[in-house]
């Protein structure tokens, strides 16, 4: 894996990764704010970031032309994946409150560190396998809570670790591939796939595709630009300055930004169970990053020196 560079982004990487918090926390009140279905909500955002994307995807033709079948064949997997996991975490909201959906989507990377080695044979430290048992009780708590609220906030919470699980097989499927394309490209090509998959799904299940008032449309354009390209392709473009791990931190950050705006946009409260279940996903999700940062470090040091 090559090293960052130590080369400096023209606005400092801290002030930088606060607004891509704040940006991804916006998504969930977004998408509570719109009434159009789920599935026309991910399309356009889709669709509209896509759209966005390409006056800046000429360098990658070349490298788009030298893409293998299997290759392309991934890459509508990948799309699927993500599509599913759009449909079913913003559908989660509808049921369940933005910090337990959020909270549930913070648990991404224990699913990723299961696939891999399910899929890949990579193994996790005990310190790693220690910090996804917290993170597990932590939403066994979530639910418990939700359980007392309502059948639809434990609805929603299911829906929550299914959007999960299908986002970690889209960025598995994403570590392959990117490490024989351009990332730009894999994107780009993955929301306009993830986007045809969302426009099929609109047609087969009879839902209009442009019967919605403008306020509506404004909510499209706010998820494709604000969470979408001001929140995941910031911290995409920060990989160049700083170390995965730092950029991964932002998955501590969303749940917490995103509570805080629901309570002050949507007037959404807490439950103490929630609030317990929230601090054991968050701190397992800790441990689970610092194992990672020990395992990265310990390889580095294992390198041999090439000054």
């Amino acid at each position: 894996m090559p090293a960052v560079t130590s080369k400096k982004p023209p606005v400092p990487i801290p002030l930088l990764m606060l607004i891509g918090i704040v940006a991804i926390s916006f998504s969930s009140i977004f998408i509570k704010w719109s009434s159009a279905p789920v599935s026309v909500q991910g399309m356009y955002r889709l669709l509209f970031t896509s759209l966005l994307m390409l006056p800046f995807a000429r360098p990658y033709s070349g490298a788009a032309f030298a893409l293998r079948r299997k290759d392309w064949l991934l890459l509508v997997v990948s799309g699927a994946m993500l599509a599913l996991h759009f449909l079913l975490w913003m559908g989660s909201l509808k049921f369940t409150s933005v910090a337990s959906s959020t909270m549930i989507m913070a648990l991404e990377p224990v699913f990723i560190m299961l696939g891999a080695y399910l899929l890949y044979k990579e193994k996790s430290s005990m310190f790693a396998i220690a910090g996804l048992a917290i993170a597990i009780f932590g939403v066994v708590f979530i639910g418990w809570g939700d359980i007392g609220l309502s059948s639809d906030n434990l609805k929603g919470d299911l829906l929550s670790i299914g959007g999960t699980a299908a986002v970690a097989a889209h960025l598995l499927i994403g570590q392959k591939l990117v490490a024989r394309m351009p990332s730009y490209l894999y994107s780009l090509i993955v929301f306009i796939a993830a986007a045809i998959v969302f426009a099929v799904y609109n047609l087969l299940a009879g839902i209009p595709f442009f019967d919605y008032p403008p306020r509506e449309w404004g909510i499209f354009v706010l998820l494709a630009i604000v969470p979408t390209v001001f929140g995941h392709i910031l911290f995409n473009w920060l990989l160049q300055y700083t170390s995965a791990t730092t950029v991964s931190m932002n998955i501590l950050g969303e749940p917490v930004g995103a509570s805080i705006l629901a309570f002050l946009l949507l007037g959404e409260q807490l439950t103490i169970l929630q609030w317990a279940g929230g601090v054991l996903v968050m701190g397992g999700l800790a441990v689970y990053l610092y194992a990672g940062r020990r395992k990265a470090a310990k390889r580095s040091e294992a390198l041999p020196s090439t000054s």
